[in-house]
């Protein structure tokens, strides 16, 4: 059976660079036991081809927020296949998806949608600069992605390939650090066209963090992006923008609004996205998406009820019940173990987070290595925690009961040393210089 699954990891590095489509899904972002391919999802659970079960966390890479396959998205997205799926000019379905969007986020009155997260993201930069006619894009350091072109690509570690007059024009800023846009703005003065920024990740904004941020870009001739991929569908209907009280200029969406179809949307004011229009006659013209796919009616079809699924459900309350209670309960654990200065459940509740550190009290990939060792060995994948409305009692008591026990080992390796319980390579940062 190893040598089988070693099979697929081989096949899957042979023909696919990185061995799939998103670096996180790699083999290096997940310990030895963890399944090297999955045939399907259902509820909150995948499936091997062997026919082996885990319970996961990962829904994925947190695109899927109510289950895999739920049945009224699928058969939603399945009539507009019917219909064709990709039609000569706009669509029907294109169009509800689009006054859908409108009609949900206060802040939105036109919309572009796209297949990725990192076509939409990069759009809204370009919205900006065409907008203000100014060069410099400002982004938030402490935000892990943004998107894989070379704006922000070449501000990591991962530069090869990127000519620096690209990733030159990206600036960085610090979360919740207010003075850390300020200065950006004294040292670019009057050259910064936008500034980019998830709402929250792991800690609320705090002091009017994001209204701050709005006013300082305005003051500045910018637009605000507020890039909601993470936090849209998830802090509430309307999104982190709404949950916080601040309307951006522009926004993005990808993950949870079509339940793991692959629609992603820039929309904002008219004023801003209309550049990108062409009813202006004598206007100077953006050429800012062109998508052949980019409104797919599967997908479209698949936003439009998912919207009505959350509306009808109230997923939202559920994600932050269960996320609440999941927070509570795994440091409970922890503590009974008298080891939670060591493993650490945080985050907001509707997108939670574990932090694990060794016996020094430092951060420790091999720490997270071995707890997501631990918890596949119980059942449950766990790379991160990503939340749907299919995660319910029965999922809260299966997922505890592998936490006590995994935990277990942790607090074991503690003492023993990580090595000695540890198979397998070390998890490590998607953003390196090296293999």
């Amino acid at each position: 059976m190893e040598d089988f699954k070693m099979n697929y990891s081989e096949r899957l590095n042979r023909a696919i660079p990185g061995g799939c489509h998103t670096y996180s899904r790699g083999d290096d972002q997940y310990p030895e036991n963890a399944p090297q391919i999955i045939e399907r999802g259902e509820g909150a659970y995948i499936f091997t081809p062997e026919g082996k079960k885990y319970l996961d966390y990962g829904m994925a890479l947190r695109a899927v927020t109510l289950g895999y396959a739920e049945k009224r998205v699928a058969n939603a997205a399945i009539k507009q296949i019917w219909n064709g799926n990709n039609l000569t000019r706009a669509s029907l379905v294109e169009l509800e998806a689009a006054e859908a969007m409108i009609d949900l986020f206060p802040s939105v009155e036109m919309v572009k949608f796209a297949k990725n997260g990192s076509s939409v993201t990069t759009a809204a930069t370009k919205i900006a600069r065409a907008y203000t006619r100014k060069k410099y894009i400002a982004r938030c350091l402490d935000h892990p992605f943004f998107s894989y072109d070379d704006w922000f690509i070449g501000d990591t570690a991962l530069t090869r390939g990127i000519p620096e007059e690209y990733h030159s024009l990206t600036l960085n800023f610090r979360y919740n650090e207010i003075k850390s846009l300020e200065d950006l703005f004294e040292k670019y003065p009057n050259q910064i066209a936008g500034v980019i920024l998830e709402p929250a990740t792991s800690e609320h904004p705090y002091d009017n963090y994001l209204q701050k941020v709005k006013e300082l870009c305005h003051a500045n001739g910018a637009l605000m992006i507020l890039d909601e991929m993470i936090t849209g569908f998830r802090w509430h209907l309307q999104g982190a923008q709404t949950y916080y009280n601040v309307e951006p200029d522009l926004c993005t969406f990808g993950k949870g609004m079509a339940n793991g179809f692959s629609v992603a949307a820039v929309g904002g004011k008219r004023e801003f996205m209309n550049v990108g229009g062409i009813k202006d006659l004598g206007a100077e013209r953006v050429f800012l998406t062109s998508t052949t796919h980019g409104a797919e009616m599967c997908g479209m079809g698949a936003l439009v009820e998912t919207i009505k699924f959350y509306k009808e459900h109230d997923v939202i309350s559920h994600l932050w019940n269960y996320g609440t209670k999941l927070l509570t309960e795994m440091n409970n654990i922890a503590k009974e173990l008298e080891i939670e200065d060591y493993f650490i459940a945080s985050g907001i509740p509707c997108s939670p987070n574990y932090l694990t550190k060794d016996a020094r009290g430092e951060t420790s990939m091999a720490f997270r290595t071995l707890f997501s060792q631990e918890m596949i060995n119980n059942g449950v994948l766990m790379p991160w925690i990503a939340l749907s409305y299919a995660h319910g009692e029965k999922e809260m008591e299966f997922t505890l009961e592998a936490v006590r026990k995994a935990l277990i080992v942790y607090s074991n390796a503690l003492n023993d040393g990580v090595e000695k319980y540890l198979k397998g390579a070390i998890i490590k940062p998607v953003f390196r210089t090296f293999n």
